[in-house]
């Protein structure tokens, strides 16, 4: 009897979670998820039971009541629509090759297997007129496009990598950045949403009890409402601002974070930059997780990257950032302080964390200009 093939999400050699026969990709941190999840309905469930039921009273005459609470259950699924679309698709990953690439200039890919040397660990591509180091990974054994980066937690070089986000748990990247940025976004409206409407049913509790303890004895949901939509603001809020500068300078936190935010070779300007998150069209999965394993030797890959080898001293490499969770708690860090702090003294201080102090020219991080014709997310 013929052995059945596995399918390629059931034979996936990263760390990644997979439902529905392959459908829906998340990363290993994927029970985080629930967190997420609890942290938003439950205020919004409080505020929908002690606040707007209580406005539709108050105001039946307007109608405005009804109006809070239809916009506030429609704007809540729209979140979660944005958070599990987020979450649970492919990010961007590149396929990992089962052999080393065979066009390496001086490079033998089989002679590597016997006798275990390794493939130069950069090469030198063309990006806009000038020259951008890629590096080899030697996990995918490919050489990662421009932009891309190997996350640690989940085992993939994925496409204009961000950072590993543990509240969504998965990689943010090409493929779901525009996702998460309308989540965060949204989540930070939601919050000003109910924090002023709960304010507002406070204001007519106070001129109907006449001072304002006796309206939050009340009504003490209101006032916890607002407290906590206070503080998430400052998360999601500050998050906010900070990926608006990113996004309007063509960034991504990674590159942000380590390179000093110096991107001279891919800020096409501001209006450009937001026009190539928000109304380019998001390229196809490049893998097929439902797709049968195709079992056997395969002929080691050819390079898909047009370079120039050249050789680099040991002391001239880069130290991996092996743990991408900790970008995650760094933008926590700034997304508070930006609510106080000009743009310009935060990206002074995301500079003051980077243990590198070359070009950002050196390594490659921008539009992959080499491998399409319109850059595109």
């Amino acid at each position: 009897m013929a052995k059945q093939p596995k399918l390629v999400y059931q034979s996936w050699k990263a760390n990644n979670k997979f439902l529905l026969g392959g459908r829906l990709i998340f990363g290993p941190d994927a029970k985080s998820l629930i967190i997420t999840f609890t942290l938003i309905l439950v205020p919004v469930v409080l505020f929908c039971v002690f606040v707007a039921r209580n406005l539709v009273l108050e105001l039946q005459r307007e109608s405005a009541g009804y109006a809070i609470l239809v916009i506030t259950i429609v704007f809540t699924i729209y979140v979660f629509i944005l958070l599990l679309s987020t979450s649970a698709k492919d990010p961007g990953i590149v396929p990992r090759n089962s052999h080393p690439p065979e066009e390496v200039l001086g490079y033998d890919s089989s002679a590597s297997v016997e006798t275990g040397s390794k493939p130069p660990r950069f090469k030198e591509v063309l990006v806009n007129g000038l020259p951008v180091r890629v590096k080899y990974c030697e996990t995918c054994m490919l050489y990662r496009p421009p932009r891309c980066s190997h996350c640690s937690v989940c085992d993939n070089c994925v496409e204009r990598f961000d950072h590993h986000c543990p509240w969504v748990g998965q990689c943010i990247g090409k493929r779901n950045y525009r996702c998460f940025f309308l989540f965060v976004s949204s989540t930070a409206l939601l919050c000003v949403f109910v924090f002023s409407i709960s304010a507002l049913y406070l204001k007519l509790l106070m001129d109907d009890s006449g001072t304002l303890w006796k309206a939050i004895k009340e009504s003490p949901a209101s006032a916890a409402l607002m407290a906590y939509c206070f503080i998430a603001l400052w998360f999601v809020g500050g998050l906010t601002g900070f990926h608006l500068y990113l996004i309007g300078t063509n960034q991504t936190t990674y590159e942000n974070f380590r390179y000093k935010g110096d991107n001279r070779v891919y800020n096409r300007g501001c209006i450009k930059n937001f026009l190539q998150l928000f109304c380019s069209r998001i390229e196809p999965s490049k893998i097929n997780f439902r797709s049968y394993v195709q079992e056997g030797a395969s002929k080691p890959p050819k390079s898909n990257i047009q370079e120039t080898d050249i050789n680099i001293s040991d002391g001239d490499t880069r130290i991996k950032v092996e743990d991408d969770l900790d970008i995650g708690d760094d933008i926590m860090k700034i997304s508070q302080r930006r609510n106080s702090e000009e743009i310009g003294d935060v990206r002074g201080r995301g500079s003051d964390r980077s243990p590198i102090g070359r070009s950002e020219v050196d390594f490659g991080f921008g539009l992959e200009s080499q491998f399409s014709s319109r850059p595109s997310y």
